[in-house]
């Protein structure tokens, strides 16, 4: 399976989804155990959230591959994105409870992790900074935008409830001041959700890495508690009226980048 479909647009906006993919190689199930298979951390409905985008000209670029096998948003040599408190992996061996993905003894091994990077890892990065660059040349500046959702309440990573809203551009360096000005005008400018600049989320591997102000390239990531559009509780149904209540305010933020430049 190709890890990833893109669709290429004009406009100065890339929005990546790295981990809205749920497909796990077949040849991976029995390792795993058995409640693996049901991707519970998936991003669920991110492509269906955002479905509006491509439409305001925006480029999109949507893996196909869990999280489970590799994680789109985590650095490759596997450094903690946040040191001191729980995370998890390149290659994860562990749910967002804590508890194991793998059966005794069937993690995978550094030769294993190396060509799962090697076949959907490099490509995703490879379409990621190509597509950036295209962008960044055609207009002189690109805004990728990093679309991510969670589950609110998961005390293995975090304490308490998360807000609904929560924006990240790795305290400010992701992106130019002025963006993220902008981007913290949309959300202070309506009171149905609740949101966070830079809190416990501030922005994974591809904010990091990727935002480049001094080069014309601004990122920022939002991570939405699931609550806002969809049923938190398994099996995690899309709740159609709360997905209609939030695209206003996602349609308020994709205008937002799309009409900024920099000063």
């Amino acid at each position: 399976m190709h890890p990833y479909s893109l669709h290429e647009a004009d406009s100065p906006l890339l929005i990546s989804m790295p981990h809205v993919g749920t497909y796990i190689p077949e040849s991976l199930h029995d390792r795993l155990v058995p409640r693996a298979l049901e991707v519970e951390d998936t991003d669920w409905f991110m492509d269906r959230l955002y479905d509006f985008a491509a439409g305001l000209g925006a480029s999109l670029l949507i893996p196909t591959h869990s999280r489970y096998y590799v994680d789109l948003n985590r650095p490759p040599d596997n450094q903690p994105m946040y040191p001191g408190q729980n995370n998890t992996g390149l290659c994860p061996t562990r749910f967002f409870t804590g508890d194991t993905l793998y059966r005794d003894g069937m993690e995978p091994d550094e030769e294993e992790i190396a060509q799962r990077v090697s076949t959907v890892w490099n490509p995703y990065h490879e379409a990621l900074s190509a597509q950036l660059e295209r962008l960044r040349v055609r207009h002189g500046h690109v805004v990728l935008f990093d679309a991510h959702s969670i589950k609110g309440e998961l005390p293995w990573l975090f304490e308490g409830r998360l807000p609904d809203m929560n924006l990240g551009t790795a305290d400010g360096n992701s992106c130019a001041d002025s963006l993220r000005n902008r981007v913290t005008e949309v959300f202070a400018g309506q009171r149905d959700y609740s949101w966070v600049m830079d809190g416990r989320f501030k922005g994974g591997y591809i904010t990091r890495t990727y935002g480049r102000p001094t080069q014309n390239v601004h990122a920022v990531q939002l991570e939405m508690s699931w609550r806002a559009y969809l049923d938190e509780t398994p099996p995690y149904r899309w709740h159609a009226d709360k997905a209609a209540a939030l695209r206003p305010l996602l349609e308020q933020l994709m205008h937002a980048f799309l009409s900024w430049t920099p000063v």
